[in-house]
């Protein structure tokens, strides 16, 4: 058995690719199930946010294999799953295994690997998809103490390290696209599409600068609503957005929908009615919930995930110094799950010894209450027990250490003498 990872993220792989190969909430069991049932597969956990798609593995593989055609089963399940050329995929894919696995997945519970370094949305969501699989029983132990110890490693990372300190996010970076491509926010009119923890963050950073009407359009009102009560905005339903555009100056949009949720055809009609009124888009969802072809309308300017890298990276320069040290944290805990390893291969081995000593001593006690029962000397058979006991317990290493010498496997020997912690005289 051995750990695997195949993934796709941000900086492999273009948003066209991510949408394709992403699982949304309502699909990921069914995938996760459909995962599971390859023979080779003994655990797994899908890891499916809008910067990446990774796939965690314990199967087994051919020990001589690199880790990319390990992978290769793995590769084509999702290249299946999703009906997406397996070839094209595996270009856009990286490969990892055992130990690189672990550190990986550490570096991402960090936000190390994510667009905007040190984020801490990603944590959380590694945590989700963890215990997805722990309720679908496709966790044990090799998944289960690398995404324990990368959960430990991330906690120390936040306590230790200013890589949370600074406000960096996704959500960040959309209000500060905004504030800069508008010179009066507190006058404008924004429209969220989309209830949750990234459309929240939005709301909170364009009403620090100094944002005044919000309305939160939600395919559940009650969600919606939710929300815009902190924000003292306005709740909407999906269906009201034709008409809740016409005055939405800045749209922001992070739903978990499948298909788009805004056509060009809206927003051509909305900006007819605004008297072609200038409108920023802002699309944070993969897959994305507003059409490309919104991009080609005049007056309507589209920003993607990917376009606010720019955005992204003047916000987190005051994080790279806490990255260093959280390089150094990760390492440490890698070093710390091999050491546990390790550590698990002597329990295997050391349990074997023990049984094999029990077996021993079972059997020369039989003998001796045999022995003592027929009436022999006490005092013989004690010694008798102690002389077999001794000599079954040394005979197998005797005529190992024998063998050693006589083939000059010196190595050997000086690690008998500290396994037994045997002095030269001895």
């Amino acid at each position: 058995m051995a750990l695997l990872l195949v993934g796709i993220n941000h900086t492999t792989a273009s948003i066209d690719l991510r949408e394709k190969v992403a699982f949304p909430p309502a699909i990921i069991s069914e995938a996760l199930s459909d995962l599971m049932a390859l023979p080779a597969v003994a655990e797994a956990v899908v890891v499916s946010t809008c910067n990446r798609t990774e796939i965690y593995v314990d199967m087994t593989v051919d020990h001589t294999a690199d880790a990319e055609p390990a992978c290769r089963p793995v590769v084509e399940w999702l290249s299946r799953y999703h009906d997406v050329n397996p070839e094209h995929l595996a270009q856009s894919c990286y490969f990892h295994e055992g130990n690189e696995v672990v550190r990986h997945l550490m570096r991402v519970s960090c936000g190390l690997d994510s667009m905007i370094l040190g984020e801490p949305q990603i944590l959380g969501q590694i945590k989700s998809a963890f215990a997805l699989s722990k309720d679908h029983d496709a966790v044990g132990a090799a998944l289960g103490r690398a995404f324990q110890g990368a959960f430990s490693i991330a906690k120390e990372v936040r306590t230790e390290t200013a890589i949370g300190e600074s406000p960096v996010s996704v959500a960040y970076a959309a209000a500060v696209l905004a504030d800069r491509i508008f010179s009066d926010l507190p006058s404008l009119t924004v429209l969220l599409i989309g209830a949750g923890r990234t459309i929240e963050l939005v709301a909170r950073h364009l009403v620090e600068r100094g944002v005044r009407s919000l309305v939160v359009a939600n395919r559940t009102l009650d969600n919606a609503l939710e929300i815009a009560g902190r924000f003292d905005a306005v709740g909407a339903l999906l269906s009201e957005i034709p008409e809740r555009l016409i005055d939405a100056d800045i749209v922001v949009s992070s739903t978990n929908s499948q298909l788009p949720l805004l056509g060009k055809g809206a927003v051509e009609r909305a900006l007819k009615a605004r008297r072609h009124k200038p409108m920023l888009l802002i699309d944070l969802a993969v897959p994305r919930d507003i059409e490309q072809e919104v991009g080609q309308v005049a007056d309507a300017y589209l920003y993607s995930i990917d376009d606010i890298s720019e955005v992204i990276e003047d916000s987190q320069k005051s994080r790279e110094e806490a990255a260093q040290q959280a390089h150094s944290i990760i390492e440490r805990g890698v070093e710390a799950f091999q050491k546990q390893l390790r550590s698990l291969n002597a329990v295997t081995t050391l349990k074997a010894f023990r049984d094999k000593a029990d077996g021993i001593r079972a059997l020369e006690l039989d003998k001796a209450y045999k022995a003592i029962q027929k009436g022999e000397a006490t005092e013989a058979v004690i010694e008798s027990l102690a002389r077999n006991l001794t000599n079954k317990l040394i005979h197998s290493p005797s005529v190992q250490m024998k063998r050693a010498s006589a083939e000059g496997r010196e190595k050997m020997l000086e690690h008998v003498r500290e396994l037994f912690d045997l002095d030269e005289d001895e």
